[in-house]
């Protein structure tokens, strides 16, 4: 357990890469609001598994209960976002573009902006990191390990806001990775999409920066 401050985490989107994230999240001592778009209801059997510190919401309450909040949905279902009740927070986007599953987007086709910078514009006035985008979902839930471990995994981060980055940071360091600044949403998020090096990259800190070209 994490002798740092509770933190409430809200999750919107409990796949694979949500669901490791509140296991890990409560594991630490934080409280976590947990919701997906087929309503509370559906979660019934996970909040169990998660004990106490989690309970089912619907997409608007976990988005306003978390101080820190993880979107986890497909890109192409950004749009049906509440920006209600988010600005000011930190919010965790974990997403990639897909075409095949979200569709074409013209202004990622043609690399005019960048699929975080599309959240942003969904969510104004929230203070968007990119992270959990490009380790497998496998490698989240499971390879978690102590701070100076050799085989610790490290895990590329990007975002507009230094201490937003630093808050992600830390609650990365918290479940067994370390985190590596890759720059703003722009020039580091397209750093760490997919097809590119640090993209399911298995790489300690070290490796990831030179992935990243730092």
């Amino acid at each position: 357990m994490s002798d740092s401050t509770p933190v409430r985490i809200g999750i919107v989107g409990v796949g694979n890469i949500g669901g490791a994230l509140a296991r890990h999240f409560v594991a630490a001592g934080h409280e976590v609001a947990v919701a997906n778009s087929r309503g509370p209801e559906t979660l019934v059997d996970l909040v169990a598994e998660l004990g106490e510190r989690a309970h089912a919401a619907t997409v608007a309450e976990a988005l306003r209960f978390g101080e820190v909040d993880v979107v986890s949905i497909p890109l192409g279902r950004i749009g049906e976002l509440p920006a209600d009740g988010v600005a000011g927070k930190v919010v965790i986007d974990t997403n990639n573009y897909y075409p095949g599953r979200d569709g074409q987007i013209a202004a990622l086709d043609d690399d005019s902006t960048t699929s975080s910078e599309l959240l942003a514009v969904q969510l104004p006035g929230a203070r968007i990191v990119k992270a959990f985008n490009a380790i497998y979902a496998s490698w989240l839930a499971e390879r978690g390990l102590p701070a100076g471990d050799p085989a610790r995994l490290a895990i590329p981060i990007s975002g507009d806001d230094a201490e937003a980055k630093r808050i992600v940071a830390a609650l990365i360091d918290e479940i067994g990775f370390d985190a590596v600044d890759a720059g703003t949403l722009a020039v580091g998020g397209r750093k760490h999409q997919p097809d590119t090096p640090p993209y399911g990259a298995e790489a300690g800190a070290a490796e990831l920066r030179g992935l990243l070209g730092l």
